[in-house]
């Protein structure tokens, strides 16, 4: 964990460095520090424009990088032991989906109705909307194993995702470019403002899943073994869902749909610190803040001075990773 942490403030450092504009190390840390701490280092004479760009632009994007890294990764492994399905994430089961309709809902129709917190609680609402549908469906379906869950996730992200099409075409046309943010998934619009959302949403529930990270192993195990422990296995599965559209939702108003982030990184945690949840969750969320910075950096600098929105890179790393744990599962 020392590792990880240290690993993840030397990625968010080489982040904050690399881009069309080149900082030195030394600067980016001589930068954030007087900003931190004012009167203990003082200002220096490197170029204005340089502490512009590290401090407005790249450490605020590097930040919500990290957050929503570790808020798509803690969801996936929670949604993993919840649904004992290694191949559950936000993606894979539609809250991603719906977190992004509530955020065009909020971008192309109503407008901001309750100030900054308009698209956060719009996506929230769809995320949780998309979570009630995979379970209406899976139960009028019979789908309860673990793979047919998986299969209505995937069939209510599908419809989620046309409703959400038909609220872009009866949109307004100047604005619907702004949608192509939340489709395709980009963090160029992080800014200070923007980081305490995702930051408070993650810290609670995040402590909330690690207190529960025993019951979480329960029901890895099979849902008779975890009711005999006394988990009363329908209300927390339930309260598991709602308390990942909770994050899903979130991290999506602010960084639109990155799918995979949650099928990944749990699994490759698992390879090093084994199952039980007391490791993998807070594992998960270092990794996965880590893994999420390093395609911002990819995305940034593969087409430079051109971004490719990161949605594109996890979804190219993720779908390569999805067939080599297929072949793996076989």
């Amino acid at each position: 964990m020392i590792l990880g942490v240290l690993g993840l403030v030397l990625s968010i450092s080489i982040a904050v460095s690399i881009g069309a504009v080149r900082v030195p190390l030394g600067t980016v840390w001589t930068i954030v520090g007087h900003h931190l701490f004012p009167g203990v280092i003082p200002a220096q004479d490197w170029p204005r424009a340089h502490e512009a760009i590290v401090w407005q632009l790249r450490l605020p994007r590097s930040l919500l990088a990290a957050l929503v890294g570790a808020g798509l990764a803690v969801v996936g492994a929670t949604l993993q032991s919840a649904t004992r399905n290694p191949l559950a994430d936000p993606h894979l089961l539609g809250i991603s989906s719906g977190g992004a309709f509530g955020a065009i809902t909020a971008l192309l129709h109503t407008g901001m109705i309750f100030g900054l917190i308009t698209v956060p609680l719009f996506a929230f609402a769809g995320a949780v909307l998309a979570t009630v549908l995979v379970l209406v469906v899976s139960q009028v379906a019979n789908a309860t194993s673990s793979d047919r869950l998986v299969l209505a996730g995937v069939a209510v992200s599908f419809i989620v995702m046309a409703l959400a099409n038909v609220m872009i075409f009866l949109g307004d046309p100047r604005a619907t470019h702004m949608v192509v943010f939340w489709m395709l998934g980009g963090l160029g619009l992080a800014q200070w403002a923007h980081l305490v959302f995702p930051a408070v949403v993650l810290c609670a529930c995040s402590v909330w899943f690690m207190i529960r990270a025993r019951d979480f192993d329960a029901m890895t195990i099979g849902d008779e073994t975890a009711a005999t422990l006394g988990i009363n296995v329908t209300r927390f599965r339930l309260a598991a869902f709602v308390a990942g559209a909770l994050v899903t939702g979130v991290m999506v108003a602010f960084s639109g749909i990155i799918g995979f982030v949650g099928l990944m990184v749990p699994h490759i945690v698992r390879m090093v610190v084994g199952g039980a949840n007391g490791r993998v969750l807070p594992a998960s969320l270092i990794v996965g803040a880590i893994f999420l910075v390093w395609c911002d950096i990819l995305a940034r600098t593969i087409m430079a001075p051109d971004d490719i929105p990161i949605g594109v890179v996890t979804g190219l790393i993720g779908g390569l990773f999805f067939v080599w744990l297929l072949r793996r599962g076989r």
